[in-house]
């Protein structure tokens, strides 16, 4: 994208987080975001070397992988109270959709803000800096996410 790519990155991050929902399985919803984790981190690195640059903005992929981890704490409360995952539907229903989009533009503020320690973990070398620094805005997501679904009339 010649515009917003990490913003764009995101929005595709949503449709990784359905599927990974959509599996119905708590396990499945970790082991695909630590896949996806893994395989960002080592495909990262590679179009690095590839490209030549260090983070350039046509890598999209560490925003991809970060969108699911954004929601995890919403996704484990979700599954503490019900004893399944919440499925896509209920992300975009009428009472829930404005808290979702909340959750993206969150992670859209921390990861173009870059707070401590996100900033720093870009100087992590190869793939390791570029997807970091987007788990690291995820924490911040949930963080916020977690004080939110705390004390809001949100129904999980």
């Amino acid at each position: 994208m010649p515009f917003a790519p990490g913003t764009f990155g995101s929005l595709v991050g949503l449709i990784w987080f359905v599927l990974l929902i959509a599996s119905g399985n708590l396990w499945g919803y970790i082991v695909g975001m630590m896949g996806g984790i893994a395989f960002s981190v080592w495909l990262c690195g590679a179009a690095e070397k590839i490209l030549k640059q260090i983070d350039p903005g046509s890598i999209v992929l560490d925003e991809i992988v970060a969108m699911p981890v954004c929601f995890a704490s919403w996704v484990g409360l979700f599954h503490s109270h019900h004893g399944h995952l919440p499925t896509p539907e209920y992300f975009v229903s009428l009472q829930i959709w404005p808290w979702t989009v909340g959750v993206f533009l969150a992670f859209r503020f921390f990861d173009v803000l870059k707070p401590w320690p996100v900033r720093q973990s870009q100087s992590l070398p190869g793939g390791w800096g570029v997807t970091v620094d987007d788990l690291l805005a995820s924490v911040y997501v949930n963080v916020v996410s977690a004080v939110i679904l705390r004390f809001a009339p949100l129904t999980v």
